[in-house]
């Protein structure tokens, strides 16, 4: 009987919690467990999303956190007001059962997972505000739901075409009221210095996944697809210096497998280009069914990887608005997101991707 009133009754954030850890770790062990011996800078990768899905680790203490929606807002400019941008996509089963009494019926999991993940209140590093570009409609229309839970949300202005000049200035005017907003609630001035040096940071960063990407041109490919989401899915929310620092041991490890030709799948495993819909951690459903059936990713077009790190700014003067053009460009113009009414890029895209991967 003493027992029994001893017993502590779990809290919903708690249990919350609880079925979250559960699915990371479901797909963690999966990760470590089920495929041929891992890389062993994976390890670092690994434990930041136990820490951070498991035990509910902050990462960014003292530091303004500034949500965003969708790979349309300018990491750079977040970084050169020294905040921390965090993307809020979200991959967990138990915030999409929250999210679907709080969206329509026919919203993406994906919209439903990171709107109840938000509604719940049950955050980790929660983010001091939110920018939401309008991309595609679900998105779009999450921002107002999210509004109501109390949060800062400001939609920034996407086109839906990119081939324009209108499109063109269109989302620069956009980008640089954003920048202006961002500015005013920091507190903080976007100098050129500030902004250059986050450009070169990112753009490290992208050069980075690059070589990682390279070695999985290889006959030999020393890393599993379901890895490098996981490398690219840290990049939502890690401490950058700290994310770039284990992908250049990752990067340094897998030079070495390359040259002892490890395979992290059979020698004859199809090589699949990964499209569609973005595995976001946990939900790595379909490329676990995939590389569990011994087919191996070698390559991807989805924006929870490789159109993040794709496309590097290219900037022809240093100063602030030229910067911020140059950024806006980047992000409009070398986007393959399927949202825009003409994909001739995004298939172009596919295709090279098949010709230099799948070879």
């Amino acid at each position: 009987m003493s027992s029994l009133l001893n017993h502590k009754i779990e809290t919903p954030d708690e249990k919350q919690n609880r079925h979250k850890a559960m699915e990371a770790v479901k797909v963690l062990n999966t990760l470590k467990e089920g495929f041929k011996e891992p890389p062993k800078a994976m390890e670092y990768f690994y434990t930041l999303f136990e820490e951070v899905y498991c035990h509910q680790k902050p990462l960014h203490r003292n530091k303004v956190k500034v949500g965003t929606m969708c790979i349309q807002i300018p990491s750079e400019i977040i970084y050169a007001l020294d905040g921390v941008p965090i993307r809020l996509c979200n991959g967990f089963f138990t915030d999409d059962e929250i999210g679907s009494d709080l969206m329509p019926q026919k919203s993406c999991p994906l919209v439903k997972a990171s709107v109840g993940h938000l509604a719940s209140k049950n955050i980790t590093d929660r983010p001091d505000m939110i920018y939401s570009p309008t991309t595609c409609d679900q998105k779009t229309k999450a921002g107002s739901t999210i509004e109501g839970f109390g949060y800062d949300v400001v939609d920034v202005d996407f086109p839906r075409t990119k081939e324009s000049e209108i499109s063109r200035e269109y989302f620069r005017r956009s980008i640089r009221e954003f920048s202006v907003d961002l500015s005013s609630k920091m507190g903080k001035k976007l100098t050129k210095k500030n902004l250059r040096a986050s450009i070169s940071k990112i753009g490290y960063a992208q050069s980075l996944y690059h070589r990682l990407t390279e070695f999985r041109k290889n006959r030999s490919v020393p890393i599993l697809g379901n890895d490098m989401f996981l490398v690219t899915n840290a990049f939502f929310f890690d401490k950058i210096d700290n994310w770039t620092e284990a992908v250049e041991k990752l990067v340094q490890e897998l030079e070495q497998r390359v040259k002892d030709e490890v395979h992290a799948a059979g020698k004859v495993s199809p090589r699949i280009v990964y499209t569609g819909s973005p595995p976001i951690f946990p939900n790595y459903k379909i490329p676990l069914i995939i590389e569990d059936s011994d087919a191996i990713i070698v390559a991807d077009e989805t924006c929870s990887s490789n159109r993040m790190f794709n496309d590097r700014v290219a900037v022809d003067e240093w100063f602030v608005n030229d910067m911020l053009d140059s950024l806006a460009d980047k992000y409009l113009k070398a986007c393959t997101c399927p949202i825009f009414s003409k994909n001739d890029d995004r298939i172009r895209r596919i295709i090279e991707l098949v010709r230099s991967h799948c070879r």
